[in-house]
């Protein structure tokens, strides 16, 4: 399965990366791992959602913002890749939900995000996941996510 076909097939674009805003790499590769370090719900490099998930923001808007924050994982792994072919598969998700008080359901609000990659990438996309609340997030998005993926052999 052609990866970027799969991603047009499913009414997909992805974003331009968001620009860097302080000290690291939006990816670091470790041999066959990438690391990509958290993304937000961004689009040219501003937040396309503020608030927190319960409070100011739906659980489906939650589930939107978090969506956005895969296509801006993958748009950062394919610009260090070049390719997003090359992913073998999805290893590991880390979310975080900027939650009012009293939510709970940070995993619903993160399923949109975990079920982007699955559609994506098929079986390659399940992964191992956590879906943390948090109290604040930069620049007061609701959502921030960040994953390791895995490459094929060159």
């Amino acid at each position: 399965m052609d990866i970027n076909e799969r991603i047009r097939e499913l009414g997909l674009t992805l974003p331009e990366p968001a620009p860097v805003g302080g000290v690291y790499t939006p990816v670091r590769q470790s041999g066959r791992q990438l690391y990509v370090s958290g993304q937000g719900p961004t689009v040219a490099g501003r937040p396309a959602f503020t608030g927190k998930v319960g409070g100011e923001l739906t659980l489906e808007q939650g589930q939107e913002a978090a969506r956005l924050c895969a296509l801006n994982l993958l748009a950062a792994v394919k610009k260090h890749t070049g390719d997003l072919n090359r992913v073998e598969g999805v290893v590991k998700v880390l979310a975080l939900v900027a939650s009012a008080p009293g939510f709970g359901s940070q995993p619903a609000v993160i399923n949109a995000a975990s079920q982007l990659l699955v559609d994506v990438f098929g079986e390659k996309g399940w992964h191992a996941r956590s879906a943390m609340g948090t109290n604040e997030l930069p620049g007061n998005i609701p959502v921030e996510i960040e994953a390791i993926f895995e490459l094929c052999d060159e």
